[in-house]
């Protein structure tokens, strides 16, 4: 079978294809642009999809690495915190055998006791220590400190007795890190249980001339030290862990950039080369047709 054809059909081929020509070269026009492979998902569903996916997936690890980042801050601010509360209590202690000396004078007992007064206040202004505004040692309890003026602890709700919920940071899709300090743990949360009553139980046995009486506080002191050394180590470990998940989120975000560009963006002497061979393509196509669509009997009639 024999195809016939004329000038109309002639005309509506070459038009088809110019149009063709002229659309893929204002993709590339687009492309060079903008550099982006993809600038609407008709440009390439599959490639589209999964671009969306890397994107959820970035946004994601995004959230994550600011979780951990806030997360290393507070524990930063606790050891800090923690570092200077064992300095003090290493003084207390200090201060705590010296009293109990039966060499020492009565007056040098007060400039002791003097002294752990002011170890107290310094013991609470730790204590009380916030990271934007939040106490790091009361869980997420919105009281601004952790112990008040009368050292009564705001970790622990009065009314059922129950400890407020830790603060907590998600570092991936299944993994949280508590990112406070046990306040209760810590520097005692109970009345009469704390290391303020514990200084002060010192101070009255150092106003009391007791020798027995002051040297008896040791042991209390020592258990204070050892419990503030273990949850100091476990605040450790948890910034470890927070460290650890910055540096694998770092890589994550690396990896999914790089997956983002391969899926997007597009080379740009690549593509340059590609418009450019485009042009020539489109204006050889201009050339060619012009000569194939000669006049025709009808143009010399009008």
């Amino acid at each position: 079978m024999i195809t016939r054809v004329t000038g109309q059909t002639q005309m509506r081929a070459a038009q088809r294809n110019l149009q063709e020509n002229m659309a893929q070269l204002s993709k590339l026009q687009e492309q060079a642009s903008t550099l982006k492979g993809i600038n609407r998902s008709s440009d390439d569903p599959t490639a589209a999809a999964s671009a969306m996916a890397v994107r959820a997936e970035q946004a994601a690890t995004g959230q994550y690495s600011r979780n951990a980042n806030d997360g290393d801050n507070w524990l930063t601010t606790i050891d800090s915190a923690m570092s200077a509360t064992s300095d003090i209590m290493m003084r207390v202690r200090n201060l705590t055998v010296q009293g109990a000396n039966g060499a020492v004078s009565a007056t040098a007992k007060e400039a002791i006791a003097v002294e752990l007064e002011g170890l107290k206040a310094s013991l609470l202004t730790q204590a009380n220590t916030t990271y934007v505004g939040r106490s790091v040692f009361a869980g997420n309890s919105n009281a601004g400190v952790a112990f008040e003026a009368d050292y009564s602890y705001t970790g622990i709700d009065s009314s059922s007795g129950i400890s407020n919920s830790p603060v907590e940071r998600r570092i991936s899709a299944d993994t949280t890190v508590r990112v406070d300090g046990d306040g209760a743990a810590i520097f005692g949360g109970s009345a009469g249980a704390s290391v303020f009553d514990l200084l002060d139980d010192v101070i009255a046995s150092l106003r009391g001339n007791s020798t027995d009486s002051i040297s008896s506080h040791l042991g209390n002191i020592d258990t204070r030290m050892d419990k503030m050394t273990s949850e100091w180590a476990t605040i450790g470990a948890r910034q470890v862990q927070i460290e650890r998940a910055q540096e694998n989120l770092l890589s994550k975000t690396g990896a999914l950039e790089t997956q983002r560009v391969g899926l997007e963006d597009v080379d740009l002497t690549q593509i340059v080369l590609e418009l450019q061979l485009q042009q020539v393509s489109y204006q050889s196509a201009l050339a060619v047709t012009a000569k194939v669509l000669q006049p025709t009997l009808m143009d010399f009639l009008r």
